[in-house]
């Protein structure tokens, strides 16, 4: 049929456009059928494969017949795909065609975007509408060379929501992707720019050139754009260590020496600004720059202290990585002590990394304790062992522990893990060594018996009797006074009525009962149901038939 013909006239004509070398023999005919479509009978989809097709094939047409039958599709059609296709149609047409209408309809699929939190904006249709309406506005845009109605958050947003998958759905959807990013890569009014970092972003004394790329959406070098670093502070005190520091373009890629502002170790915010052309969108951006650095340690000191202090400490220095020659030896009336700084490796600022602990591991038994080494007000760490009052730490075990220094931080090139001596600890109140069992972690714990909680006491057999004594009481009360007063029973009937009534009602008082010993709620309203039903319509009949013969009576 007619659509069949002008959607394969459509592909064809893309092909023999995009290939530049394969032709196509066009016949009045087809012409015919192509300016045939073009009409308000025909759908937007297929104006616009006509259009294209014309187009692609160089063949004349009547623009303002087009527009014409666009605002009429729009107005009978009135939805987000078919206002797309007229843009995109539009851009096809001639310049001096009347497409002002056609153009004000952008402003008004940007007012149907939806707000997902600030951050993203596309239509409920999905990703590929949102994507050829960046497509067709551009496209459009472009044409009569008129800025797109789209502020900056907005293309900033539509980026997000565009790019936002790593996969697609359909061939389609991904052809809408890829002319998204095209148009937004290549138009007179918006470019958004993408900066990363050139591998992780981090600087160092061998290292100091943090490295930016800037480019468009396809990944395109900018290399017209100039790259500002406005400031540069340490996240951690906010002070600021650099200001208004132009990158350098070399290879493609801009570069700035950041290590020549000698900054600490640690986390920087950048707030880059990218200039060099007014169409530049999402030119200021912030990153986040670890400086790392080579941690030396100076002074290491290991002394053994008496407690009474009788015999002065003798001090002894351990190079790093060296181990000391000799060991140490602390029993409970002596401490052990170790005192050391972290400096910069290369500039010899004192350092506090996150990280510092002291490991003693028993070389007979593989027991390890670890403890955390912290720096005084002059960044100089001490560590002091109390044996008498660490005993329980250590399972009252002596022996041989080796003595390890860890350090560890993110900004640390040369993590360190030390063995800097051997301490022979000894404590007083020790298991026999026949007994001395590597401790272990990774045991069954003991088995935690469930306790329920136990019932209550009831109360004597006593009270329950008088307490049921005294709920029987009225009916027994009542057995009595029919006893002596006697039970007026001549107004009672045998009619059918009125024995199922009684019945009914005796047999709610028994289901009661029942309720109480074996039901639950729900299989009790059930019955009740049943038996409610029947004593109801019982005690009706029987109430009518005695006021029928109170009324013949009277």
């Amino acid at each position: 049929g007619k659509n069949c013909s002008c959607a394969w006239l459509f592909w064809w004509s893309v092909l023999c456009s995009a290939s530049q070398k394969a032709t196509i023999p066009v016949s009045n005919d087809t012409r015919d059928l192509l300016l045939a479509t073009v009409s308000e009978d025909s759908t937007a989809s297929q104006i616009h494969q006509s259009v294209s097709a014309l187009s692609a094939l160089g063949l004349p047409l009547a623009s303002q017949e087009v527009v014409s039958a666009l605002k009429a599709r729009i107005s009978k059609e009135d939805n987000v795909l078919a206002i797309i296709l007229a843009l995109l149609t539009a851009s096809r047409l001639s310049q001096q065609a009347e497409l002002g209408d056609i153009l004000e309809e952008i402003e008004d699929l940007a007012a149907r975007l939806d707000d997902l939190g600030g951050v993203y904006l596309q239509f409920e249709e999905g990703l590929e509408a949102t994507a050829l309406f960046v497509s067709a506005a551009y496209s459009l845009s472009d044409h009569v060379d008129m800025e797109p109605p789209l502020k900056e958050d907005q293309v900033i947003q539509l980026v997000n929501s565009i790019f936002s998958k790593k996969s697609w759905d359909s061939l389609s959807e991904a052809f809408s992707v890829a002319s998204a990013a095209a148009s937004l890569s290549n138009n007179h009014f918006h470019v958004p720019v993408i900066v990363s970092a050139q591998g992780p972003a981090a600087v160092s004394h061998s290292h100091p050139f943090l490295r930016l790329q800037v480019t468009d959406v396809l990944c395109q070098p900018l290399s017209s754009a100039s790259v500002l670093a406005e400031s540069a502070s340490a996240v951690s005190s906010k002070s600021a260590v650099l200001s208004q520091a132009l990158f350098t373009l070399r290879d493609g890629v801009f570069e700035l020496n950041f290590m020549a502002s000698q900054p600490a170790s640690g986390y920087y915010q950048f707030s880059v600004a990218i200039a060099g052309d007014s169409r530049f969108v999402a030119n200021h951006v912030e990153l986040k720059v670890k400086v790392s650095t080579r941690v030396a340690i100076n002074n290491m000191d290991l002394s053994v202290v008496d407690k009474d202090q009788s015999i002065g400490p003798k001090t002894t220095r351990v190079e790093y990585p060296t181990k000391a020659k000799a060991s140490f030896m602390a029993d409970g009336h002596q401490n052990f002590a170790m005192t050391f700084q972290l400096v910069d490796e290369t500039t010899g600022v004192e350092l506090t990394p996150h990280q510092t602990f002291v490991r003693l591991h028993n070389q007979k038994t593989g027991q390890e304790v670890v403890f955390v080494a912290e720096p005084d007000s002059k960044n100089l760490y001490k560590f002091e062992l109390d044996t008498a009052e660490r005993k329980t730490e250590f399972d009252s075990i002596s022996g041989t522990y080796a003595l390890y220094l860890m350090v560890g931080d993110a900004t640390l090139e040369n993590p360190i893990l030390w063995n800097v001596a051997d301490v022979v600890l000894k404590f007083l109140d020790e298991e026999a060594p026949g007994t001395i069992q590597a401790k272990t972690l990774y045991v069954p714990k003991p088995e935690i018996p469930h306790l329920f909680r136990e019932p209550e006491k009831k109360p004597p057999t006593a009270v329950s009797n008088t307490f049921t004594a005294l709920v029987l009481s009225p009916f027994l009360l009542l057995l009595i006074l029919w006893f002596k007063l006697g039970a007026n029973i001549s107004n009672f009937t045998l009619s059918p009525s009125t024995i199922l009534f009684h019945i009914g009602h005796a047999a709610t008082l028994g289901l009661m009962y029942v309720y109480w010993t074996h039901l639950n709620m729900f299989q009790t309203l059930k019955y009740l149901a049943i038996i409610g039903s029947l004593t109801f319509l019982a005690g009706n009949r029987m109430l009518a038939q005695k006021a029928v013969k109170r009324y013949k009576k009277i």
